[in-house]
């Protein structure tokens, strides 16, 4: 990989990163932080496939659909499928919630299932990645 773009990949992983741990601190916020923890899940597993786009010369456009972010990246490491699957769910949070009136909270519950989730797809893709 070229030290540029390697660069940029690890850049990537590194916002991935920070959203993942900013979903767990506003989720054991008192009272928690709910929508913004679905939010930063949401951002993190963005964050983590276009890592791994990025790491194999595959252009993407601006998009927050995790569903076709992850059916480009199937399409490098397919073996990815499992654990990119459940994280084609967490595209709604880019937005919902976001506003008033998008609807009715969900629980902590919720949002803990979203960030294993999140980090599911940011260490299967840094592991791949070698880091």
């Amino acid at each position: 990989m070229r030290p540029e773009i390697k660069s940029i990949v690890g850049d990537w992983l590194r916002k991935a990163a920070v959203d993942l741990r900013t979903a767990e601190v506003v989720l054991a916020a008192s009272p928690p932080i709910v929508e913004d923890a679905l939010f930063h899940c949401q951002q993190a597993a963005e964050k983590a496939m276009k890592a791994l786009l990025t790491a194999h010369d595959t252009a993407f456009r601006k998009t927050h659909d995790l569903d076709e972010l992850a059916s480009a990246c199937e399409a490098i490491a397919p073996e990815l499928r499992a654990v990119l699957d459940p994280a084609r769910d967490l595209s709604v949070f880019a937005w919902h919630f976001r506003y008033p009136g998008e609807g009715e909270m969900p629980e902590p519950g919720e949002a803990r299932v979203a960030i294993d989730t999140a980090r599911s797809v940011y260490e299967a893709i840094a592991a791949l990645l070698g880091h």
